[in-house]
């Protein structure tokens, strides 16, 4: 198998894929970026393939992405959401799936709030199935964008120092950065309340450092993640108030470091929660690099997995 192509059909997670993988996609991504900077946006690439959009829990952001990635490849894109279908009747996901493959379609972007369901239709149906988020578990695109927009900021991760700060027991992005980095070589760190950092966290070759202002005085990068209520059935923090007052980043925090550090938040923002204003919107955040290499990154994705796709045909 060539260096130019993707070793597996599917991105499931950044577990299953290989560290040329990562830099195949980052590669691949470069070239798009440029594309989508240019007056006419669209390149013919997948114009026979018919994706279908399965969102079975709420997104904005991460649909929007894909569905601008696969507009600007010219698939063709069948968005599905499980709020106005047969799913609230009882439908299986198998079912569900099933009737949408009927129609023809040749690749799934799929987000799920159950765990695994991506692995379960891997071995159902034959399509590229991509996670666009599986519950608690994995989160992909978003860490292959997040690693993206740091190499773009900082060059090869390779020994530098990235901690991961918030909401690390409920995160997707989280689970799927430290995967990421690990394979591009980068020091790892999770910050936040004892509550919320995984008892075996550290099985994965991380750090945790209870304390914020150590924790950004190492790093090079600080992705600070959004506090996730909507999955906590258990109160695992006293308040808001409480978490901002210990965890939230500030920028008085910045100005104290002895050099300068990235911030990044894979978004919704909690303004003056888990990052004040004034951080989010300063020199130091690429937030808005994050939203514009989403695209790129899920456009080179897409690409990949269509090319694996079409030589499985021939």
């Amino acid at each position: 198998m060539s260096n130019l192509e993707m070793s597996t059909k599917h991105l499931l997670g950044i577990k299953y894929i290989t560290q040329n993988d990562i830099n195949l996609i980052f590669n691949t991504a470069e070239n798009f970026k440029e594309i989508i900077n240019r007056p006419i946006k669209k390149v013919p690439s997948l114009r026979d393939i018919t994706i279908a959009n399965l969102f079975f829990e709420n997104s904005t952001r991460t649909k929007i992405s894909f569905e601008l990635a696969e507009k600007r490849l010219s698939a063709d894109v069948v968005n599905f959401s499980a709020s106005g279908s047969s799913v609230k009747k009882g439908e299986t996901l198998l079912d569900t799936v099933n009737n949408i493959l009927s129609m023809k379609v040749d690749m799934v972007v799929m987000r799920h709030p159950a765990p695994g369901a991506h692995f379960f239709l891997s071995n159902h149906v034959d399509v590229n199935i991509i996670n666009a988020g599986d519950g608690t578990h994995e989160h992909p695109t978003q860490a292959l964008l997040d690693a993206f927009s740091m190499r773009e900021k900082i060059g090869d991760l390779k020994g530098k120092k990235i901690v991961i700060v918030g909401d690390i027991l409920h995160s997707r992005v989280a689970l799927s950065n430290i995967f990421c980095l690990k394979k591009l070589g980068a020091h790892v760190k999770v910050c936040g309340p004892p509550t919320l950092i995984p008892k075996h966290i550290s099985a994965l070759g991380v750090e945790i450092e209870y304390d914020i202002e150590k924790a950004l005085a190492w790093c090079d990068v600080a992705n600070v993640l959004r506090i996730q209520l909507e999955r906590q059935n258990t109160k695992y923090i006293p308040s808001l108030r409480e978490y901002s007052l210990h965890y939230g980043v500030k920028k008085k925090m910045l100005d104290r470091l002895d050099h300068e550090i990235v911030i990044m938040h894979p978004g919704p923002i909690n303004r003056g929660i888990e990052l004040d204003s004034d951080v989010a919107d300063s020199e130091h955040s690429i937030i808005l690099d994050q939203v514009e290499n989403g695209v790129a990154v899920r456009m080179a994705v897409l690409y990949l997995l269509a090319g694996k796709r079409n030589l499985a045909k021939s």
